[in-house]
């Protein structure tokens, strides 16, 4: 049986609503039919009413001696950011992750976290806005101001706002698998997975003419995952010339048709490790990756392990 999963926000004013909101809304709301793996819970260095963007304040009861209970701990945005963080809160974080809790930055939390120290020589995202910023001040951190988020395990960054999301349902995936993150992304009406490495969606150079959604050609690859699906078959589909279509790909979504379809394949192939006895070769045919020996190649330089490993540790986390 999975132990639940203790989850604390440290925020302080003013803080924003929609990065804590990420957090809250993956880790702490109950759904009807998915399993509860995750307590939710915030706290500020001096409990009471907190001022937040939105014009209202907030009432924190805990202060940072939740921290020392917490599994993970998410910092939610940190403004300004050039502010740093007091000793105590310093402390606080650096003996969490001492004793093994995961950290995570949403946004301009990635300052918070980076005046501990501990992204010293580790890459690390923020928005794209304040990325030169955060290098400025911290030139030990690697930089990557065009991810959606990085995760090294034991401490994660993401870019702003609705990366945070991103970020969030990933770790659910990296904690429970792909079959549960669906799960939770579904209640939420939200993409299950967008890739760490994809781009954050900055402001385009020079205008750019977005006449068309690209959905329902995505939902169209979607159901057909495992057929051949070429990149000129699916710009014909559209009406358009594989050259519009790439580009198209990559002002909405950051990057190529293949790259969309072989990220979709993986993501199938994890629910199908976690939830069904197929062998890999009727796995790998039923996502469109021709051959287990393909599969496993490219299951192994998507997430770093091999599909036979991957299906016997969620196995092994379900019992």
């Amino acid at each position: 049986m999975n132990a639940v999963h203790r989850v604390v926000a440290l925020v302080r004013p003013p803080q924003s609503t929609f990065e804590l909101g990420c957090a809250a809304e993956v880790f702490g709301i109950e759904r009807g039919g998915v399993p509860v793996r995750y307590a939710f819970g915030v706290c500020t260095e001096r409990p009471g009413p907190v001022a937040t963007l939105a014009g209202y304040d907030m009432l924190v009861a805990d202060g940072l001696a939740a921290l020392d209970r917490a599994d993970t701990v998410v910092i939610p945005g940190w403004l300004p950011p050039e502010d740093p963080p007091s000793p105590a809160v310093v402390q606080a974080l650096r003996r969490a992750h001492g004793r093994g809790a995961r950290l995570v930055s949403i946004c301009s939390g990635a300052f918070a976290l980076a005046h501990t120290g501990l992204l010293d020589g580790r890459r690390a995202t923020t928005h794209w806005a304040r990325a030169g910023q955060l290098a400025e001040l911290f030139p030990a951190v690697r930089v990557d101001p065009d991810v959606l988020y990085v995760d090294h395990g034991d401490l994660a960054t993401s870019a702003g706002s609705g990366a945070g999301i991103d970020l969030c349902l990933h770790l659910v995936r990296a904690d429970h698998g792909a079959g549960y993150a669906a799960q939770v992304a579904r209640s939420m009406v939200m993409p299950p997975h967008r890739e760490g490495g994809q781009l954050q969606y900055t402001a385009p150079p020079h205008p750019v003419q977005m006449d068309g959604s690209l959905a329902p050609l995505l939902e169209w690859m979607t159901t057909r995952l495992g057929e051949p699906l070429t990149v000129e078959e699916l710009a014909a589909r559209e009406g358009l010339s594989a050259r519009t279509l790439a580009r198209r790909f990559a002002d909405q979504l950051g990057e190529s048709p293949g790259q969309w379809l072989l990220a979709r394949r993986i993501a199938a192939s994890r629910e199908l490790l976690e939830s069904t006895d197929l062998p890999l070769e009727a796995i790998a045919r039923r996502v469109g990756l021709s051959s287990a020996t393909n599969l496993r190649r490219r299951f192994l330089r998507a997430l770093g392990t091999t599909p036979g490993a991957y299906r016997r540790a969620f196995r092994a986390a379900g019992e």
